[in-house]
């Protein structure tokens, strides 16, 4: 009997040799090549593309080759390649869709495959629902006329596009020196690459190839940023940037080593757009994401939308409205007017950007931030429990008769996507309100916590009170 797959927030991932194999990528490839030939106009072909994990180029051929075999044309990246590389060249291509063999951010004998759909994004749920409806079908169309695989560059038309976007000749006067972590990933070489060809100066580190990515998972957050965090000390930069294992993700690192999070970085580059480039547009957050966000979208009077958490979800309103920015709490960020797509490297480039017009160091911006809307601060924890400990814990959270948490009171409780309670533990209104978020996981074994609160001090406090609610008996 073939093995279950089960598509997440982003496509599908599982464990190498195991959920992971050539069959059930077989399979994926199968169920997407009749998706498309169903809904889109199957001649435009599709982009395939993969990254730096073990078996993810012969994973990509294999793809490849099956979508071939159903009459499809296959366009196969060359080369590791970003996944918002595989994105632009989707929309560019005015392809019928694009098939990404990665598994993002997961631990290194992880793989899976993210399917993105012909506008150049992460696939609506809707996509998301006809693709697994012909997964269970046991879809594998075959066709008479196969087609072969073209192995194309798809890395250079990409870095001119991002580059475009950003004032590269104002961060290179801006004299600034940043630290560049590709975290053996795909975006390996790319950032470093612009920032050398600009003048700008730079340190590069892990950007060899490694698809056992030593010591860390490919997740650009503590503790895994660590030798991010020690390059910027010790060569004295004025930032650094990392990207996750596909480079569709960020994270960053002040210039006195402390970790700046996605929600920092979401916050100063909305800021940014609205009081210094004074873009159009709305504003869209994930359920999980800070609430500076909102209090900056209020200021300006732009409309704020939040979503459940995956980035399709934010791709399918930017189908829908002038989004000017839409993010995530996992270090995903994308534009409406480039691309219904997150992307490390772009957003690391603007980062840049907004220093070099602010003519200050990232720690200086997030101080600044801190400072206007109030202190702002973010903790997430995994717990890997067993699956019964888990489910007690959302169905007891979902329960009327959940009124504390701690020594703080619910005030009211959310649930777009997981279980969120609002505390009574704010001090003055100055800072954030104090929320704690209970979640599994869309991709891996595991329930997630989520807090946002005031002070770090406050927000593991929260995070300690709900680990116990969690392992607590019934």
């Amino acid at each position: 009997m073939a093995a279950e797959i089960k598509f997440g927030t982003d496509g599908w991932r599982g464990v190498i040799a195991d959920d992971f194999t050539f069959d059930n990528v077989r399979r994926v490839a199968g169920a997407i090549a009749s998706y498309i030939l169903q809904n889109e106009d199957a001649r435009q072909g599709v982009v395939v593309g993969y990254d730096t994990r073990f078996a993810s180029k012969l994973a990509a051929h294999v793809a490849g080759e099956v979508i071939g075999a159903a009459g499809i044309p296959v366009t196969l990246a060359s080369d590791y390649t970003p996944t918002p590389a595989i994105s632009l060249a989707v929309k560019q291509q005015h392809a019928a869709g694009g098939v990404v063999i990665t598994s993002s951010h997961n631990p290194w004998n992880w793989n899976g495959v993210k399917f993105k759909a012909k506008f150049g994004g992460s696939a609506t749920p809707a996509i998301m629902k006809k693709v697994e409806d012909e997964l269970h079908a046991g879809a594998m169309p075959k066709n008479d006329h196969i087609f072969r695989i073209e192995e194309v560059d798809l890395k250079q038309a990409y870095i001119k596009a991002v580059c475009e976007f950003a004032d590269l000749n104002l961060i290179a006067q801006a004299n600034f020196k940043f630290a560049t972590d590709s975290m053996y990933g795909s975006g390996r070489g790319v950032l470093a690459g612009i920032f050398s060809d600009h003048g700008i100066k730079h340190v590069p580190i892990r950007q060899e190839v490694n698809p056992l990515f030593p010591d860390i998972n490919p997740e650009p957050i503590i503790p895994h940023v660590a030798m991010l965090q020690q390059t910027v000390l010790k060569e004295g930069c004025h930032a650094g940037f990392a990207t996750d294992g596909d480079a569709d993700r960020i994270g960053a690192v002040a210039e006195d080593g402390s970790f700046v999070d996605s929600h920092k970085i979401f916050a100063i580059l909305l800021y940014w757009l609205l009081e210094r480039k004074k873009w159009p547009g709305e504003v869209v957050r994930a359920f999980n994401t800070t609430r500076m966000v909102d209090r900056i979208a209020a200021k300006y009077g732009r409309k704020l939308h939040e979503c459940p958490i995956g980035f399709k979800h934010i791709a399918d309103l930017m189908m829908e409205r002038e989004i000017l920015i839409g993010g995530e709490e996992s270090g995903g960020i994308g534009y409406g007017c480039f691309l219904p797509e997150r992307d490390g490297i772009l957003n690391s480039l603007l980062l840049a950007n907004v220093m070099a017009h602010e003519g200050k160091p990232l720690g200086q911006l997030v101080a600044d931030l801190q400072r206007e809307f109030g202190p702002h601060y973010y903790g997430r924890r995994d717990l890997h429990i067993p699956e019964e400990v888990k489910q007690s814990a959302i169905q007891r959270a979902r329960a009327d008769s959940t009124v504390k948490l701690g020594r703080y009171s619910v005030l009211n409780k959310e649930s777009l996507d997981g279980v969120k309670f609002f505390l009574d533990a704010s001090k003055d209104g100055s800072g954030a309100e104090v929320w704690i978020l209970l979640r599994a996981s869309g991709t891996e074994p595991l329930l997630r916590l989520y807090a946002e609160a005031a002070s770090p001090e406050l927000v593991n406090e929260v995070l300690d009170s709900a680990e116990r609610f969690v392992n607590a008996s019934g």
